[in-house]
């Protein structure tokens, strides 16, 4: 059965994380993605353990194993004329070409947007960048946890400013895997345009529009309310109770959407008097007298062990869970369920761990063909399939050290 994007290529310039998270995702859906790659280092994340998956002639840090499966490694010298030479024939044979050095890298090779499209005027070039391809910040470098501090969300996250501590980052990479998703879905919106035009186009993703862009309501909460939003620990800003409470041997998660869910929540607890009460018969104002309603709530919740209070939200649809680590997660009965943790061979036979893509097509299955690549393992076979190399012109290549 064919995947989704079996007829698109994807020539995957980019390292680190947010660019290989799009090139990951346009894999799992089928394209053929091409992972250029610097000759003897790699990308970055090759390097980026412990841990690492060992086997006998390799080593791979699992953070480059989590962003790079269904790919193939091709190695290219582009500080040498003959493999930037290389670069453009491939393109010329691509639908997408996926890049995130600095803004002003790739023109200064030859390889900007303008010169690729002349070569390929179907090719749709994205590039993810710190901020952008134009304005006063365009040439600065950036990596996630600084998107996350300069572009506000770990202004909103962490305990709240009367509490131990201060501004935390997310637990993963979020403003780069959210940049990444981003160029993902405009990747394939240009592919859509491009069977009505036949054209390709340019694409700019900044990691730190993107990161603006999902900061969701809390933008819009500004926007509308003109009040700064601030940190509330595991709290939500315009839904309570929504919120972590500790419970007489651990904490859950309550997540009440709405005034029916509080009423079935607050009689779970033994405190059906407060869907009544005035001060909290709505959710606006429960908003409003947060603190009394919570310290109420709190108190109830210390009196009976987490998983007594689950069983009873459960049997009244109160929505709340566990806060589990990431071994409970990925080794309880519903990732089995679920299928979560796939394991895929790599061209050594060696079985490599990966957690499914979330996305389940009735008829274009997503990819589990290849494990993150070893380093330049299909230059021979690329340069063959696309180009039609010979042997020959392969040990050229090696001979000027080009791959």
């Amino acid at each position: 059965m064919a995947t989704p994007l079996a007829n698109i290529r994807v020539l995957d310039m980019s390292r680190v994380l947010a660019g290989p998270w799009a090139g990951q995702l346009l894999g799992d859906y089928g394209a053929d993605v091409v992972k250029i790659e610097r000759p003897g280092s790699g990308d970055d994340t090759r390097h980026w353990g412990p841990p690492w998956l060992e086997g006998d002639d390799y080593r791979e840090a699992a953070y480059f194993l989590s962003a790079n499966r269904n790919k193939r490694s091709v190695t290219v010298d582009l500080t040498n004329e003959r493999g930037r030479q290389l670069i453009r024939e491939l393109v010329a044979e691509a639908d997408v070409l996926l890049e995130n050095f600095r803004t002003g890298t790739m023109s200064r090779f030859g390889l900007g947007p303008d010169e690729l499209i002349a070569i390929n005027p179907g090719l749709v070039y994205c590039s993810i960048s710190a901020f952008g391809q134009t304005g006063s910040r365009s040439a600065e470098p950036g990596y996630d946890a600084m998107i996350q501090a300069s572009a506000g969300l770990m202004s909103i996250t962490g305990p709240a400013a009367d509490q131990a501590g201060g501004p935390q980052k997310v637990g993963v990479a979020i403003a780069d895997i959210m940049a990444g998703m981003y160029a993902c879905t405009a990747i394939l919106a240009a592919l859509n345009a491009r069977q009505e035009t036949g054209e390709g186009q340019f694409i700019d993703v900044p990691l730190y529009d993107s990161q603006v862009a999902w900061l969701a309501n809390q933008a819009m909460n500004y926007l509308i309310g003109g009040e700064v939003p601030v940190r509330l620990g595991t709290a939500h800003p315009n839904l309570v109770p929504y919120q972590a409470f500790a419970t007489a041997d651990g904490n859950l998660m309550l997540a009440v959407g709405n005034d029916r869910q509080f009423a079935d929540c607050v009689a779970c607890l033994g405190l059906t008097e407060l869907a009544n009460d005035p001060r909290f018969a709505s959710n606006g104002d429960r908003v409003t007298n947060r603190k009394a309603l919570v310290e109420r709530m709190q108190a109830a919740f210390s009196g009976q062990v987490t998983v007594e209070w689950l069983r009873a939200f459960k049997e009244k649809g109160v929505p709340a869970g566990p806060i589990n680590d990431i071994g409970e997660v990925l080794s309880n009965a519903h990732a089995s369920e679920r299928n979560l943790v796939r394991e895929i061979s790599n061209s050594l036979g060696d079985p490599v761990p990966s957690i499914a893509n979330p996305v389940n097509f009735s008829a274009t299955p997503v990819c589990y063909e290849k494990a993150a690549p070893l380093l330049g393992e299909h230059t021979d076979e690329v340069l063959r399939e696309w180009l039609g190399y010979s042997d020959e012109s392969i040990a050229e290549l090696r001979g000027c050290r080009a791959v």
